[in-house]
């Protein structure tokens, strides 16, 4: 299935965490919270301004990027958890 975001929106694959500590702890899943780390799949077109002029995206396809806890919406595509959020929930790019 092939999902295209709307206006300011990117599609975001999580990313998981490691199951141990620096310390070499197994970290049970009860205990885990949701990564707050994720890969962009898809950026919509950008969002419109006042005048109808579409203001471009700061991201792109491929960026690691941060999001706060609770950002988007959680959707499953082919049995796997995405989330749709806007990219103003992006709190950053990760680079390499």
């Amino acid at each position: 299935m092939k999902i295209k975001p709307l206006n300011d929106r990117v599609l975001v694959l999580r990313i998981e965490e490691e199951e141990k500590t620096s310390g070499g702890i197994i970290i049970p899943d009860t205990a885990k919270e949701k990564p707050q780390e994720g890969k962009i799949i898809a950026v919509g077109p950008g969002k419109m301004d006042e005048a109808g002029n579409r203001t471009p995206m700061d991201v792109k396809k491929g960026d690691r990027v941060l999001f706060g806890k609770y950002a988007g919406n959680e959707i499953k595509i082919d049995g796997v958890e995405h989330l749709i959020m806007r990219e103003d929930d992006i709190l950053g790019v990760i680079e390499k």
